[in-house]
């Protein structure tokens, strides 16, 4: 009987994320998404009881760009996904991916302690943690 090796979120993470006030514009975000090279922002919290959001490039560009609003006019809170489904670094890549699935999501931030420390995609899942499973 072979044993698999557990692959754990912390090990296929992206250490590179953004994390954004909500009032920033949008046009603000895509500086930042270029600059840091990223796909998603993150939403910072307001406060110590509230969730963190997320915005995708695509939410941009559905409900940006395809909408004909102005991107200087736009705060990021207004087109953010809150609560963001966040997940934590010690799940396994299999449980995120089935997350994901179930969720129809591409990509979340990974939460430790109440604070952003990377971000997952099914990217960083296949690239970074399929071949440890062999």
């Amino acid at each position: 009987m072979s044993q698999q090796k557990r692959v754990s979120v912390r090990d296929v993470m992206a250490n590179t994320y953004v994390v954004v006030d909500g009032l920033k514009t949008v046009h603000d975000g895509i500086v930042l998404a270029k600059e840091h090279r990223v796909k998603a922002l993150v939403v910072e919290k307001r406060s110590d009881d509230d969730e963190f959001g997320i915005v995708l490039m695509n939410d941009i560009a559905k409900k940006v760009l395809a909408r004909n609003r102005s991107p200087q006019r736009t705060n990021i809170y207004e087109i953010m996904t809150k609560p963001a489904l966040c997940v934590d670094p010690n799940m396994n890549v299999k449980y995120c991916a089935r997350l994901f699935e179930r969720f129809g999501i591409s990509r979340a931030p990974v939460i430790e302690d109440g604070r952003v420390i990377g971000m997952v995609s099914y990217n960083n899942i296949v690239v970074n943690g399929m071949l440890g499973l062999d």
